[in-house]
């Protein structure tokens, strides 16, 4: 079982999760990268998996272009510091599939200014660097939203082949629509359900694959609302997502999941490991 913590800093700057924001920005100031020894503290702790954010503007800083090198030295020293210790590392684009063509552009994957082709040239390159080190996990993208539920599909199939055609086979872990909520998993509010539409990605047959989903336990599953939900809430909101997972016999990941520091926080996130560990198979 991965066990682990989001180490967050590479993805920081004053941006909104619509991608826009101050990029590249500037390192040290703006953003960083997790120490070595944040590293070795939770690797004290028994977790053997980090979830590493970074920006896709950063990273490669012009579309379909070379990554940049001071910016891949970071990011790849984080790598292999961790995975030379046994430490599993999920790269994480923390871009809610968008990416800042220029100020003031945002621009979505599938659209006509930030076609798939871009999207799966990024993760080729990834995947050609990582494809030998299979402590390396590449989760897709960080909670896709506020599009057609087929359009981000689309996407993450074609860096699926990206990544396979590079000859990587790592684990890949493919987020659902709608901020990838497990408790909407199964709803269509965002558009069409992600239990309906990701079965284009289950039909792929893909022996390595995993899905993403992240939960929150709060009032409405933001993150920001307060007020833990009570452990039935919580077996809920987890529930839908896992029965997906156990009808269609894919594996699972949750990718985030919080409450605050109450009583009540406390009691849910404890529930909420117990039924991770209850429901182990997916």
């Amino acid at each position: 079982m991965y066990t682990g913590v989001n180490l967050a800093g590479a993805e920081f700057g004053d941006y909104d999760t619509f991608g826009s924001g101050n990029l590249p920005g500037n390192f040290g100031s703006d953003y960083t990268y997790p120490t070595f020894a944040e590293i070795d503290y939770f690797a004290s702790k028994g977790l053997n998996t980090i979830r590493l954010p970074f920006r896709w503007e950063r990273l490669q800083r012009t579309l379909l272009g070379d990554f940049d090198q001071a910016e891949f030295n970071r990011l790849n020293n984080v790598v292999q510091y961790a995975t030379d210790r046994g430490i599993h590392v999920i790269l994480d684009p923390h871009n809610y599939a968008r990416y800042t063509v220029s100020p003031g552009n945002v621009q979505l994957i599938g659209s006509s200014q930030l076609p798939n082709s871009t999207f799966a040239d990024f993760w080729r390159r990834l995947a050609s660097v990582y494809k030998d080190n299979d402590k390396v996990i590449f989760g897709l993208m960080n909670e896709p939203h506020t599009m057609p539920t087929e359009q981000w599909v689309s996407a993450a199939s074609a860096a699926i082949d990206a990544i396979r055609g590079a000859a990587a086979g790592n684990l890949i872990l493919v987020p659902g629509n709608g901020y990838s909520g497990a408790h909407s998993w199964s709803q269509n509010y965002y558009g069409t359900s992600n239990a309906t539409a990701l079965q284009a990605i289950i039909a792929k047959n893909d022996p390595n694959l995993a899905f993403e989903a992240h939960q929150y336990f709060d009032q409405d599953s933001s993150g920001n609302s307060g007020f833990a939900v009570s452990p039935e809430v919580v077996r809920q909101r987890l529930g839908d997502f896992n029965a997906w997972l156990a009808s269609t016999g894919q594996k699972g990941f949750l990718g985030e999941f919080g409450s605050d520091s109450s009583s009540a926080g406390l009691l849910a996130l404890d529930t909420a490991l117990a039924y991770l560990e209850e429901n182990s198979e997916h």
